[in-house]
């Protein structure tokens, strides 16, 4: 079987590439908004051999083609490519291992920020595009042990990784580490690029006669009328910093959410999908069609499950509310247009 290892992108590689171009200057990114950092640490008085790590990840980077892709725009064909880059392309290293070491929480943060905002730890072109970082605490261990004082840091780009990848580089990377094997099953063979070009062939006009029909009179450009503390001016540039904000529902409350879902046979995300629409409602006084974008994992098939790739899709979920219906209607209706 001959292997083909170029391909156009897929569609969600195609959404991030030109969503990093169109953000920033890609000559000169200022930050960068797709690196992916996983942060680790050992348990106390557990230690971790470099050197399994370093066979454990060329074992995993070689299952696992993705690691290792390119993303370029072919001009002859006006289309954004992707390709595997192979040991005949002569690259020295898939991806790259770093070491350093830090002494005090200031250096730790600056090192960590770093591996989250700086733009020039991947090159897509190049498919450098995973690369994992040791840090040490005080000096680079000699006996090539990690220690529970020093970070494991794996990082991705979001155009060849989503999170539930990580559940799959997880077991991989495991089982590698402790045999110093890596076993191939049924679904191997099945490559992201292959899903990419499967992608590009099927035919999209009944989605596109869906989303047409769903999507018809919404006012997508005109944005909800939400109060805010301070004016956007108008030449202010995007920084892509973002920021989350948790916050505790108190445990009465977070009890009879659980207790009302469990009883009444309703999912926790249609609850909670159902309760955020009404406070959108309330929010806006009485704005009654509402759309918001979800998250898709986009792996439809159970071969899809055991592939590193970006498979993530943001869809668009609308609700016309009507003001009359109970709360255990609306339930039902968020539950139909999710279905």
């Amino acid at each position: 079987m001959i292997l083909n290892y170029r391909a156009p992108a897929s569609f969600a590689q195609a959404r991030i590439w030109l969503d990093e171009r169109i953000r920033f200057d890609p000559d000169k990114p200022q930050i960068a908004i797709y690196n992916m950092p996983f942060v680790y640490r050992l348990q106390p008085n557990h230690t971790l051999s470099i050197k399994q790590l370093r066979h454990a990840l060329h074992l995993t980077a070689n299952k696992h083609p993705s690691l290792h892709t390119s993303l370029y725009f072919d001009i002859e064909k006006n289309l954004l490519m992707q390709r595997v880059i192979t040991r005949e392309d002569n690259c020295i290293d898939m991806f790259s291992i770093k070491e350093t070491t830090y002494e005090t929480d200031d250096q730790l943060n600056e090192i960590l920020h770093d591996e989250k905002r700086n733009p020039h730890l991947f090159d897509l072109a190049q498919g450098l595009v995973f690369r994992c970082h040791i840090i040490y605490y005080k000096q680079i261990s000699s006996n090539h042990l990690l220690s529970d004082k020093d970070l494991l840091i794996f990082n991705f780009h979001h155009a060849l990784f989503d999170f539930p990848s990580m559940k799959v580089f997880h077991h991989d990377l495991n089982q590698a580490y402790t045999t110093g094997q890596l076993l191939y099953d049924d679904n191997t063979n099945l490559r992201y690029l292959d899903y990419a070009v499967i992608e590009q062939q099927m035919s999209m006009t009944g989605a596109s006669l869906f989303w047409l029909d769903a999507l018809h009179d919404c006012k997508l450009d005109q944005p909800l009328s939400l109060p805010f503390d301070r004016y956007r001016l108008a030449n202010e540039h995007r920084t892509g910093r973002g920021t989350s904000i948790s916050f505790d529902f108190g445990q009465d409350l977070s009890h009879d959410f659980l207790g009302h879902a469990s009883s009444n046979s309703i999912s926790l995300e249609h609850l909670a999908l159902a309760t955020y629409y009404v406070f959108l409602f309330k929010l806006t006084n009485g704005e009654n069609d509402l759309c918001i974008g979800i998250n898709t994992h986009g792996r439809y098939r159970d071969e899809l499950n055991s592939i590193i790739g970006m498979f993530v899709n943001a869809i668009p979920l609308r609700c016309q509310l009507d003001p009359h219906l109970s709360f255990h209607e609306l339930i039902k209706h968020v539950q139909d247009i999710m279905t």
